[in-house]
């Protein structure tokens, strides 16, 4: 039985960096690791699909699918089955993510069988229209973010505030439980802060920490805001 991811979190998508590949995926993840385990703060990892398994065995932190597609087990050849995905000991899966955009009818299909396994759906949304239609689908947890800002170096928290603040209302205005997360140009510990002081309950970052020179330190400065952070 897969447990649920806790909050504050930090997910740290690897996305196909060259960065964080080969053996440098496995110290990345060791490192996060270490801070996670130092600091007490939730930490997941979002790796390429090559390196899903070898991180599972590597790390006792929470590995996340970069996306999943809804072909079942069996003649599927090619395709990520969040079935075949879970016998590797992976806790969930990002859905929809700016960079990988599904329907609406497989964005469902997909919280649903993550539901039946009992892993973690992280729906990622552009805006609040979005989010408050697709909250409705019950995912574990939305993470907003606008394209605009992915990768631009410009949080989102202090770009676009009133939009995480509009987005966290949407979520909470459907029939959702889900948690939401702040993605989308986060770089310092400073807009982690301002994340969560916006009523997000963690953050989604990439290139923010993937393209440090410093991995130790940027996830640490991330996390700082989170250890003695009281969720509403």
């Amino acid at each position: 039985m897969m447990r649920l991811l806790r909050t504050p979190l930090l997910i740290i998508n690897l996305k196909n960096y060259l960065e964080a590949s080969g053996n440098a995926t496995i110290d990345l993840a060791v490192t996060a690791e270490s801070v996670a385990r130092d600091t007490g703060v939730e930490i997941a990892l979002a790796p390429p699909s090559p390196f899903l398994s070898e991180l599972a065995k590597a790390v006792e932190l929470p590995i996340l699918a970069q996306h999943l597609d809804i072909a079942g087990p069996g003649s599927t050849t090619g395709s990520l089955v969040p079935e075949i995905v879970q016998t590797a000991g992976i806790a969930g899966s990002l859905i929809n993510h700016s960079e990988h955009r599904i329907t609406r009818n497989e964005i469902r299909e997909i919280i649903q069988r993550l539901d039946k396994l009992e892993m973690n759906s992280i729906l990622c949304a552009q805006d609040q229209n979005e989010i408050s239609e697709l909250s409705k689908l019950l995912p574990t947890m939305v993470a907003i973010e606008p394209p605009d800002l992915i990768g631009s170096g410009v949080a989102i928290s202090k770009a676009k505030p009133d939009l995480v603040s509009d987005c966290i209302t949407a979520a909470h205005g459907s029939d959702s439980t889900a948690t939401v997360i702040c993605g989308a140009g986060i770089i310092s510990g400073q807009d982690v802060k301002a994340a969560l002081q916006l009523g997000a309950q963690g953050v989604l970052v990439a290139s923010g920490i993937v393209k440090n020179k410093d991995w130790r330190k940027i996830i640490e400065e991330m996390v700082s805001p989170m250890r003695f952070f009281e969720l509403p």
